[in-house]
């Protein structure tokens, strides 16, 4: 038997269309899960699907903004008209401002934790009652070493993901008896659309903060690939309430 053969699993992955999302969805989907990319813009989720399915993969989009609760109950709502059930749900739909705490303005705050923050517990809920069902189902929180440090102008960022590393924890603790896994992965220096323009205009700093992974090299979405569907698997049924970071060993300096 194959611990890591995910055949049969139903996933939701949000902001699965992009970035460690996308390759999220395309390892989940490789190790023969069917997912469903829920995210806010739905030409750009239809887009990733599409160019998924053409690669062989059972993979579905359904529009979703995280931080409305409607929004998320919709889609929670059509996925289990169409399959009766949620194995797997990767919360990953995250947004970045980068700026000096001094000057964030309350509605930018807003922005960054009603997504990243109140969103996923959004997902965790309205999901986690239809696992609570089943007794069985697999959470994967996308954190960030940010939760673990702090750099210059992702206070807010960095305190939303810290948020989300409690919440694992706060989660897999109460969830634990209705045999739901709730775990969370800490992702290090990775390109990424979300940071992509930024470092191609701050070069200097990528190669400052390169120099600090031991590894020696910033990390792509498919580095999360293999990590998603190990705490995906029956091979992590063990393994709850923790933040794995991959991070190239940058935490570790």
């Amino acid at each position: 038997m194959n611990m890591f053969d995910l055949t049969g699993k139903i996933a939701i992955v949000t902001g699965g269309n992009q970035g460690i999302g996308l390759g999220i969805t395309r390892g989940l989907a490789g190790a023969g899960a069917t997912v469903v990319i829920a995210n806010r813009r739905a030409a750009e989720g239809q887009k990733a699907a599409a160019a998924l399915q053409k690669e062989g993969f059972n993979v579905i989009a359904i529009p979703t903004d995280v931080s409305q609760k409607v929004s998320v109950a919709a889609m929670v709502g059509k996925v289990m008209d169409e399959y009766k059930k949620i194995d797997i749900l990767v919360n990953n739909a995250a947004v970045m401002i980068r700026k000096p705490l001094e000057d964030f303005e309350e509605n930018e705050w807003d922005t960054i934790l009603n997504t990243n923050l109140r969103g996923l517990f959004l997902c965790c809920q309205l999901v986690g009652r239809e696992m609570i069902k089943r007794k069985k189902g697999k959470i994967i929180n996308l954190s960030s070493v940010l939760s673990q440090i702090v750099q210059p102008g992702r206070g807010v960022y960095a305190t939303g993901k810290a948020g989300v590393s409690q919440l694992t924890r706060a989660l897999a603790l109460e969830w634990s008896k209705y045999g739901i896994n709730v775990n969370a992965i800490g992702p290090g220096l990775t390109i990424t659309p979300i940071n992509e323009k930024y470092f191609g205009e701050n070069p200097d700093e990528l190669k400052k903060t390169i120099n600090t992974i031991p590894i020696g090299r910033e990390a792509y979405p498919v580095d999360y690939a293999g990590t998603a569907v190990f705490l995906a698997s029956d091979a992590s049924d063990y393994v709850t309430g923790q933040t794995l970071l991959v991070d190239g060993g940058m935490t570790i300096v």
